[in-house]
């Protein structure tokens, strides 16, 4: 293991002797990206200032990213990428830095939410809370707070989680907007978030997504059981090439994956349960009762 300690050598920027520090990739997301910044410049045999003309910032920019004394940006990332031509490859510096950005996020959601925005139809299922997609900010919030109460995050880490949804909620009003297929489980909307003021606001928000022309909201009520064939939340995103991604979670860890073998029966499954569900104008009619507070 590389631990930070300075060794004289040849500055990349100036050619002149200065403090070369060594990288201890290990030691932080951002030191790990700061390696391998480093290694890619000088394995195509570039100074910190070559890379850095290239991308559009100065070489004290480069160095102070690759030593962990400035944080990397997406536009950053994106230039990087650009320069060394892997744009598009399972392993980019924009992905690092999404890693890097949300790393309170489950394993593979960083990578899923890259997806996501590039899909044409996006699925849904989930159990317990509202699907981040359609949540309204207050709800978004609580939840986050909540999480910074238990001390499972930070402050910053929730406004970070509160941010990521409304970003996400922007693809749905974009010009060519994916078709939203949205299956909740009864317990969505019955269980109570942040007061009765949250709750309405919600139960208002879920009816409005519904009359969306690109949308479709399905309940899956307490009365299916057996018939419930998805029992974790579970997304499934069609791509422009008609292929599809799958990602499902747990409470500790997400899984990603565009294998056929994994994809297939989740979508089969995806399917029945649209089937057993109730219609989308049942399933307004069930949460305006509840909003009314009938049974």
């Amino acid at each position: 293991m590389a631990y930070s300690r300075p060794v004289f050598n040849v500055s990349d920027v100036g050619g002149t002797l200065v403090n070369r520090r060594e990288l201890n990739p290990d030691a932080s997301p951002e030191a790990a990206y700061g390696a391998r910044l480093r290694s890619s410049r000088e394995a195509r045999g570039w100074k910190q200032d070559e890379l850095g003309a290239r991308i559009g910032y100065s070489g004290r920019h480069v160095s102070g990213v690759e030593n962990g004394r400035k944080p990397p940006t997406r536009r950053f990332s994106l230039a990087v990428d650009a320069a060394l031509g892997i744009e598009g490859t399972a392993d980019t510096f924009e992905r690092a830095w999404r890693e890097i950005r949300h790393g309170v996020l489950l394993e593979g959601f960083p990578e899923y939410v890259g997806y996501e925005g590039r899909a044409v139809e996006i699925r849904v299922f989930e159990v317990g809370i509202i699907p981040g997609l359609l949540q309204t900010p207050e709800y978004a919030r609580v939840l986050a707070d909540n999480a910074v109460h238990r001390g499972a995050i930070t402050r910053d880490q929730a406004d970070e989680r509160v941010a990521l949804i409304a970003e996400r909620q922007a693809t749905l009003t974009q010009r060519r907007a994916p078709m939203v297929l949205v299956v909740i489980d009864e317990s969505c909307i019955r269980r109570p978030v942040g007061g009765a003021a949250v709750m309405d606001a919600q139960l208002l928000r879920l009816i409005e997504f519904a009359s969306l022309p690109n949308t479709m909201l399905q309940v899956a009520p307490y009365v299916m059981g057996e018939h419930r064939t998805l029992d974790r939340p579970t997304n499934l995103l069609t791509l422009a090439d008609r292929s599809v991604v799958a990602y499902v979670e747990s409470q500790t860890q997400g899984h990603l994956s565009r294998e056929i073998a994994s994809v297939v029966p989740l979508l089969t499954a995806y399917h029945q349960l649209q089937a057993e569900a109730l219609s989308q104008a049942a399933s307004v009619d069930m949460i305006n009762q509840v909003r009314k507070g009938t049974p």
